[in-house]
């Protein structure tokens, strides 16, 4: 399928760009870092001696007199230490100890590239542990936070070290193989952009170059290595020891992040058992917390603050007795709470997927999830999401299914689940299902999508599938439908469709196929 120089063109083109995003944050941060004299630039010994470049910000009082929370931030995938200065001086400015450090295998840091395995937990334990020996950090109030790679260190780190007490996870990850691998499907771009930056920015050890070259080429008999890999840096793999541990745990993401989707954040939300908040808003990956870290007003941030203001200092601001899950609509409107994620689909509405339909894969039909990064910022920042129109798309390529025009507007909270009986005519495919908001010209905007890849199937033999779309909060207008589109081909997943492939999708009397839509009662 040619999949080889298509990746190597779209590694080295996202790379380019990512390499140019990571210059104007430095850019973009460096004169702050310069202008804030109490910034004192340290290094600190890792893992197994590893040096890290860290800095340290403490509040202007300190006179070694007296102990300050403290609050560490590894820094994300790709960025350099000066990422959270701004946050930290705020924080610090509150009365904490800020000590933000590289994560090894980045710019200045020693050591090679782990991807949030043993080392770089470690990493976060010797980090914490010279902050308390050189630093006027109390040792009963500890915290970790961070963005994307810095979130997923710091539950992991949660996890091992029984120190830190509340943790601030921003557009992490819990689950790494359902962010990249979900549907048994390869996330592409998003993969694209993680190797990009980490080629430009840092030295990838020979474990992470294998990976990523046995995800391009769809290497089968590596899978479960794969798996395997990807669960080590998982905290839901530890979600146990982390509930153990006791520490409060804020999780915050955005609905259309592109490379840790939402549904694995809400999965592991559900099996923590100790103080917990989970926020969702419109967005990508990381794109919520952006102007938070240019020291502008942020929601992330704030409530990043007041979590730790609560569970390190004691304070009664009241985080604690509001609803613990937030979410906010890509469409419109304030904050709405909810005592726990299943509150949120609560009441379902089926979409019946009546008949027979037989497509023809390999050709992309039109309908597609977007391109990553780009079309979920558009969608937050002007809510354009990408659009088909539903009426012109082939049906050679496509299987359509609408709903009926509601009469009053629809608020989809949640996940959509898909199922359907398909036969296939290759034992191996793939099919992308989106559901789509459509308008009374047939233009349909995108509210959600998710990939869905088998393989070792028998040609010609029926199976059930079942899919759970990534989750979402979207208002459908009153006069609108929703439509029900599956193909083969999204320019965001590896595709593993032989040629010719025919997949007939099917609803028999005693299985009957449907879209089950979550929406919130009015």
């Amino acid at each position: 399928m040619g999949h080889g120089r298509t990746i190597a063109l779209r590694t080295s083109a996202v790379g380019a760009v990512c390499g140019a995003l990571i210059a104007g944050t430095v850019v973009g941060l460096a004169p702050a870092a310069q202008a804030a004299p109490s910034v004192r630039f340290v290094d600190i010994g890792g893992d197994g001696g590893t040096v890290l470049k860290a800095n340290v910000v403490a509040p202007a009082d300190a006179d070694g007199s007296h102990r300050y929370p403290l609050i560490v931030l590894p820094t994300s995938w790709g960025l350099p230490q000066v990422e959270y200065l701004a946050q930290a001086q705020k924080l610090a400015d509150s009365g904490y100890v800020v000590l933000t450090y590289n994560v090894r295998g980045f710019w200045q840091s020693g050591g090679q590239i782990e991807v949030a395995g043993p080392p770089d937990v470690a990493d976060a334990s010797k980090v914490i542990d010279w902050a308390l020996a050189n630093t006027p950090a109390d040792p009963r109030h500890i915290g970790m936070a961070g963005v994307s790679y810095g979130a997923g260190i710091s539950l992991l780190a949660a996890a091992h070290d029984k120190r830190i007490k509340a943790v601030a996870a921003l557009s992490g990850w819990a689950d790494l193989i359902a962010s990249i691998y979900s549907g048994r499907t390869q996330h592409i771009q998003a993969a694209a952009v993680l190797d990009g930056a980490g080629t430009l920015t840092g030295r990838e050890s020979p474990e992470l170059r294998e990976i990523f070259d046995n995800l391009y080429s769809s290497n089968l008999s590596k899978e479960q290595e794969m798996i395997d890999w990807g669960r080590k840096r998982s905290a839901a793999t530890y979600v146990d020891q982390l509930n153990r541990n006791g520490a409060a745990v804020l999780l915050a993401n955005a609905w259309g992040d592109t490379v840790f989707p939402v549904n694995q954040y809400a999965d592991f939300y559900e099996k923590l058992t100790g103080p917990k908040r989970l926020e969702l808003r419109p967005g990508d990956h990381a794109t919520a917390e952006m102007t938070g870290l240019f020291g502008l007003p942020n929601d992330v941030w704030t409530d990043t603050g007041r979590w730790f203001d609560h569970y390190l200092k004691g304070a009664d601001n009241g985080v604690d007795r509001e609803q613990p899950v937030q979410l906010k609509s890509r469409s419109a409107g304030g904050y709405e709470g909810y005592p726990d994620w299943k509150s949120i689909s609560a009441t379902r509405r089926k979409i019946e997927l009546a008949g027979s339909t037989t497509i023809h894969a390999n050709i992309d039909s039109g309908a597609d999830g977007g391109i990553v990064f780009l079309s979920s910022i558009l969608d937050q920042i002007a809510q354009l999401p990408p659009v088909a129109s539903i009426p012109l798309l082939p049906r050679w390529w496509a299987a359509v299914w609408q709903s009926e025009r509601y009469g009053t507007a629809q608020q989809v909270r949640g996940t959509a689940k898909l199922h359907t009986t398909l036969t296939p005519t290759k034992e191996s495919g793939t099919l992308i299902a989106y559901l789509y908001d459509v308008g009374p010209l047939g233009f349909g905007k995108l509210v959600t999508n998710a990939p869905y890849t088998w393989h070792g199937r028998t040609p010609g033999e029926p199976f059930d599938v079942d899919l759970d779309l990534f989750s979402t909060a979207y208002d459908v207008p009153a006069g609108h439908r929703l439509a029900l589109v599956v193909d083969t081909v999204d320019p965001l997943y590896i595709e593993h469709n032989p040629s010719g492939a025919q997949l007939t999708f099917s609803s028999p009397s005693d299985d009957p196929s449907y879209v089950s839509v979550p929406v919130r009662e009015q």
